[in-house]
């Protein structure tokens, strides 16, 4: 990324890190970081916290710990997200007109194809405005919602925080390949959910957890399921 980071005094006021503390966490919980790939994530940061008071992109009461909650946990989650999927075909991102994950992924692995799906106009901007300045070009926006993409065209998807597995899961039925891999990025009350899911979506879905990790400097514990499509 050649831009500059925002100066400090167009940054909203409240409960949030500066540019220098930021990159400071970053560094020290993920030290096989690169420069660029730390400076990117800053710009990222100070961007979402100067937009998210007309946006609304995060809740008010994660605003103090974005960095840990949402920065760090996107980092996190695609370390198991990126071992898991099918090659040679793109990720989809469903629900990220916030750009969480798929701006932190598409800053993790520049030569990872991410289609971020939205029908939020005004949050997918402020998605676009991001992906120019931080010359992201390996992600892409598509304003259409999961259910109006072609049927059996989509082999990797993923959504944080986004839907139950019951509504996301027969949004997918038609979209998803068979074998295809939709990784959820899930608090702690995944395993009670999927319990809840009825029975006749594990005939088309095969659920395993396949990631845990926490939060830094927080005692939450974070999970990443992955669902494979295993009949039509």
């Amino acid at each position: 990324m050649r831009n500059k980071t925002p100066e400090n005094s167009d940054q909203p006021k409240g409960e949030m890190l500066d540019a220098g503390s930021f990159s400071a966490s970053i560094g020290k919980w993920f030290p096989n970081l690169s420069s660029t790939q730390i400076e990117s994530l800053t710009w990222f940061y100070l961007e979402l916290m100067k937009q998210n008071k007309t946006l609304n992109l995060i809740p008010l009461m994660s605003v103090k710990n974005a960095h840990s909650v949402h920065v760090a946990d996107s980092v996190l989650a695609y370390g198991f997200v990126s071992k898991n999927l099918l090659p040679g075909h793109p990720l989809y991102i469903f629900g990220s007109s916030n750009g969480l994950p798929g701006v932190v992924f598409g800053i993790l692995n520049p030569e990872l194809k991410i289609i971020i799906a939205d029908r939020d106009t005004k949050k997918m901007e402020f998605v676009k405005e991001c992906l120019t300045k931080l010359r992201l070009t390996n992600v892409t926006l598509l304003s259409k919602s999961l259910e109006e993409l072609p049927a059996g065209s989509v082999m990797n998807a993923c959504a944080r925080g986004f839907v139950p597995f019951s509504k996301i899961l027969l949004a997918a039925r038609k979209q998803m390949a068979k074998k295809g891999r939709f990784f959820h990025l899930k608090s702690d009350g995944w395993a009670n959910e999927l319990a809840g899911l009825p029975s006749q979506l594990f005939s088309h879905w095969s659920p395993s957890m396949i990631g845990k990790y926490r939060q830094p400097e927080t005692t939450t514990d974070m999970f990443v399921v992955q669902t494979e499509k295993t009949s039509d």
